[in-house]
């Protein structure tokens, strides 16, 4: 277990968390460009049967701290998530795939949506389970580097699998073993979040995009590119382009992307890079290609015909954001119960269809079809084996390491 100290934040880092709070990922509200697809009354059925392949088996690691599980005589769970990341009816005000799950089980759901940055909630949380006392949250939801953070300073649970059965037999392949959490012993996605090119046909006029590295040589699209603040998500992009691997490199490597998209800079082609607002610019032809984010691609597509993505032959960054178990959860049982829950193909397509991010869950695409046909047959939301085998991860990273490239990062885009 590795012993907490409060970071001691560089000027670069602390820019970085306020790109990643004000226009990276972590300002996306989750639904503000999505659509709400997902209409009626839900109906939830019981267990379904259970995939033959099951999840590798959680590897010995040592466990967060237990406390005493209250879920038999307090039938509630406590759960805090992102907004607007969960389905509601046509009122606003409930949430149909939660109140379904109360009605099967009898176990009330305290569901606050009081996640806005990974950093900002991670402020909130850390001094109980630094004090080694209890949060009040028996489910969080966090992206995966602080989740590997969490895990690494012993402050979330280990998960029972016998209460997850669904979750071990039906997570997707490319989201089930990752560098900071193999076999999934802490943790379960609850969403996930690809990393793609996104164009403009119109502002293409012709040209022909399939790389990176066209976005960064041809010079048909000088000053009309653009690369996302979020750093793992355009060095990772640019690793791959590279022919390298964003789950193992070397600061040599690192240093290669950097110097990269340092040219990109130096020589105009990269107009600028952005949050999630890259989607006016694409939308509007600013830019006539763009890294983007899959969740936003499926609602630009949906309002703009002009506006499509790729998946360049090397390949994309996937990430995801994860549910854990504090330690001292009052309610761990009611939590995996949940978690589970969401593992079912029924409340996994409701889930789906309303917020359009990458489902990790497999075989939910027919009852995904049930609801929305195009959502089920979109790759952006529901990939298949192809683009699957093209999803790749990028590597945990230490302290040490993270701060020096942020650093670096940041004085490539001026943050």
């Amino acid at each position: 277990m590795e012993q907490y100290e409060p970071d001691r934040l560089s000027p670069a880092r602390v820019a970085a968390m306020r790109r990643s709070f004000t226009s990276g990922r972590a300002a996306l509200t989750r639904r503000s460009l999505l659509r709400a697809s997902a209409g009626g009354a839900l109906a939830v059925g019981g267990l379904g049967t259970l995939s033959a392949c099951g999840i590798p088996a959680a590897g010995k690691t040592e466990g967060g701290v237990s406390s005493e599980d209250r879920s038999k005589e307090e039938k509630e769970v406590s759960f805090s998530n992102w907004t607007e990341y969960m389905d509601v009816d046509d009122s606003g005000n409930r949430h149909p795939t939660l109140d379904a799950f109360t009605e099967r089980t009898g176990i009330k759901v305290k569901y606050t949506e009081d996640i806005n940055d990974n950093n900002e909630f991670f402020g909130k949380i850390q001094p109980q389970l630094a004090a080694g006392q209890e949060t009040g949250r028996d489910i969080i939801v966090v992206t995966d580097w602080l989740a590997a953070r969490l895990i690494r300073l012993g402050w979330v649970q280990k998960l029972d699998p016998s209460n997850l059965p669904h979750a071990y037999a039906n997570l997707s392949p490319q989201f089930r073993s990752p560098d900071w959490d193999p076999g999934r012993a802490y943790s379960y996605p609850w969403q996930g979040i690809s990393t793609v090119i996104a164009y403009n046909k119109k502002a293409l006029d012709g040209v022909e995009v399939r790389t990176v590295s066209d976005l960064l040589d041809k010079p048909e699209l000088k000053g009309r590119v653009g690369f996302l603040t979020e750093m793992r998500d355009s060095i990772g992009m640019v690793l791959l382009d590279m022919g390298k691997d964003p789950g193992d490199f070397s600061d040599d490597d690192y240093d290669a992307a950097i110097d990269r998209l340092q040219k990109g800079v130096d020589r105009g082609q990269i107009r600028r890079f952005t949050g999630n607002d890259y989607t006016a610019d694409i939308s509007k032809g600013d830019f006539a290609a763009c890294l983007a984010w899959a969740g936003d691609v499926v609602q630009l597509k949906a309002d703009n015909p002009d506006v499509d993505f790729l998946i360049p032959d090397s390949g994309y960054i996937t990430s995801s954001d994860n549910m854990l178990v504090p330690n001292k959860a009052r309610h761990k049982t009611n939590a995996e119960r949940l978690m589970d829950y969401y593992y079912e193909p029924g409340p996994a397509a409701r889930l789906a269809a309303y917020i359009n991010y990458v489902c990790p869950v497999e075989g939910v695409k027919d009852e995904l079809a049930k609801i929305d046909e195009d959502a089920a047959n979109n790759p952006l939301i529901i990939p298949d084996q192809a683009m699957q085998a093209q999803s790749r991860a990028f590597r945990s990273l230490s302290a040490k390491e993270e701060t020096a490239y942020e650093e670096k990062f940041a004085k490539l885009t001026g943050a």
